[in-house]
C-alpha cells in the first residue's frame, strides 16, 4: 500500500456520566466524525464511559493503541468529577503538572472576572507531563493533545472552536466523499443489487438507511469513497440496476 492509500483512522472517548444517565445528548460524536471526513480521517469507533478513572483509562489504553489518532470529550472542566486529565495520565504512566502557558491563559481570562483565577479554576491547566496545548477561543481553557490523544471539551461548540483551530494540523489521507440515491422501496428488496454494487466497486462503501414517511417504506443509498470517478461509476451502476428492475430512484435522496 502506498503512503498516500493509508487509511487513517480515529476513534472518540465520550466521557460522562451525564451522558449515559441520558440527561445530556451526546453531539459530539456526529461533529468529530464530520471533521475527520474532511481531512481525510475515519471515525472508526467510539465510546461511551462514565466519570471513572479506571473506565476511562481503559478506554483511552484500547483505543489509542488500534487507531492512528484518539479524541476524547468531557472531563477537563473545573469540578471534582473532571477526572480525564488523572485518567490519561495514569494510562500513559505520567504525572499531572500545571502547564504554565494554560495558567497564564487562564490568568488572563479570569482577570476581569470576579473571584478571578481560583483554585477549581486552576484544575484547567492541570495536563498529563508532557503534553501541549489545544487552543480554545471560547471560553479560555485550553484542550490537550499528548502523543496521539487529543482531549477536548465536552460542549459542542467549544469542541468545534477546538477543531477549528487543529483544521490541517493532523495528517491524514484523502477525504472521503459521497453521493445519495433515494428509493420508494424497503431496502430488502434491493438489498442484491447493493451487494452487486459494491462488489463489483472494491474501493467504494454502499450503505443502506431505510425511513417510513406519508406513510411508505423507503431507504438513501449512500455511496463513499475517496476515488470521484469510482463513486461517479457505482452511483451510476446502481441507477441504471435500479431503473432495469423498475423501480424510481432520486438521485440526491429523499
Amino acid at each position: 500500500m502506498n503512503a498516500s492509500d493509508k487509511i487513517w483512522t480515529a476513534a472518540l472517548v465520550v466521557i460522562g456520566d451525564e451522558i449515559l444517565s441520558g440527561r445530556t445528548h451526546d453531539r459530539n460524536i456526529a461533529q468529530l466524525a464530520s471533521w475527520l471526513q474532511v481531512q481525510g480521517i475515519r471515525l472508526a469507533e467510539a465510546r461511551v464511559v462514565s466519570d471513572d478513572m479506571d473506565a476511562i483509562a481503559e478506554a483511552v489504553n484500547t483505543l489509542r493503541v488500534r487507531n492512528d489518532y484518539l479524541f476524547t470529550t468531557g472531563g477537563i472542566g473545573p469540578t471534582h468529577d473532571d477526572i480525564t486529565v488523572d485518567a490519561v495520565a495514569r494510562a500513559l504512566g505520567v504525572g499531572v503538572v500545571v502547564h504554565p502557558q494554560a495558567r497564564a491563559i487562564l490568568e488572563r481570562y479570569y482577570a476581569d472576572k470576579p473571584g478571578g483565577l481560583t483554585e477549581a479554576r486552576l484544575r484547567m491547566a492541570r495536563v498529563p507531563d508532557g503534553a501541549d496545548l489545544i487552543e480554545n477561543r471560547m471560553s479560555g481553557a485550553p484542550g490537550i493533545r499528548i502523543e496521539n490523544i487529543f482531549l477536548m471539551a465536552g460542549v459542542p461548540h467549544i469542541t468545534a472552536g477546538m477543531l477549528d483551530w487543529l483544521t490541517g494540523r493532523l495528517e491524514g489521507g484523502a477525504p472521503l466523499i459521497s453521493e445519495t440515491v433515494g428509493c420508494w422501496t424497503a431496502e430488502s428488496e434491493v438489498a442484491g443489487i447493493l451487494r452487486e454494487v459494491e462488489k463489483a466497486h472494491a474501493n467504494c462503501q454502499v450503505g443502506s438507511y431505510p425511513f417510513f414517511r406519508e406513510g411508505r417504506v423507503g431507504a438513501n443509498f449512500v455511496i463513499r469513497s475517496t476515488d470521484r470517478e469510482e463513486l461517479d461509476s457505482a452511483v451510476d451502476t446502481l441507477c441504471e440496476a435500479l431503473g432495469e428492475e423498475g423501480y424510481d430512484f432520486t438521485p440526491g435522496g429523499i
